[in-house]
């Protein structure tokens, strides 16, 4: 494992995220990528997680996966320092991921160091395997994707917005349907998990 800073709703974890990079975050430049939340009809947390990027000085660059050209997406995600993956639908992000070969280029850009950073779908994305997630997400919108294999960079399944409304019954659900087969990580609005190397804190 390598430096990952893992979320259910980046605005409200803004501090600790500059509290975790622990360096200057003025001028560096990171990979926006919010594909998740093309199908889905709320996508306001993508406007919010954009500028407040924006706000810490890091230069944005967005790239929409499901449109980009390979070149596009190679020279983004290996030149910029941070990559960011938004909420929104896992299925059809995995989807675009695997038909455009971003997963390979991230997994192997986040294996040698750079910070991942997920909201929501852009965290369960990381796990073995998204399956568990259809109790929330509509599998229905990914109707190309032929396997539910994750990017296998952490090796528990994290249930976004634990307690939070309007998702509290769907992250119930999959606790209780998947609790005694995965090993799940709740995980509340206002907390993160933060990935380091083989260290994993969830607060």
């Amino acid at each position: 494992m390598s430096k990952m800073f893992l979320t259910s709703s980046f605005i409200d974890v803004v501090e600790q995220f500059r509290e975790f990079v622990e360096e200057d975050l003025k001028g560096k430049t990171l990979t926006f990528i919010p594909t998740a939340s093309i199908p889905e009809e709320v996508d306001h947390y993508v406007h919010s997680a954009k500028e407040e990027f924006k706000k810490l000085g890091i230069i944005v660059e967005e790239l929409e996966i499901s449109i980009a050209s390979k070149l596009e997406i190679k020279e983004k995600l290996e030149h910029n320092d941070f990559i960011y993956v938004s909420g929104g639908n896992t299925f059809f992000l995995l989807q675009e991921l695997r038909k455009s070969g971003a997963d390979e280029i991230i997994t192997k850009q986040v294996k040698k160091g750079k910070l991942y950073i997920g909201e929501s779908a852009g965290t369960v994305i990381t796990s073995p395997n998204i399956k568990y997630i259809e109790l929330m997400d509509d599998r229905e919108k990914a109707l190309e994707l032929d396997s539910f294999n994750g990017l296998n960079l952490i090796n528990f399944y994290p249930v976004p917005h634990y307690s939070n409304e309007p998702f509290k019954k769907a992250a119930d659900d999959v606790i209780t349907l998947y609790n005694s087969k995965l090993n799940l990580v709740p995980l509340s609005n206002s907390e993160v998990i933060r990935v380091n190397q083989e260290n994993i804190d969830v607060n």
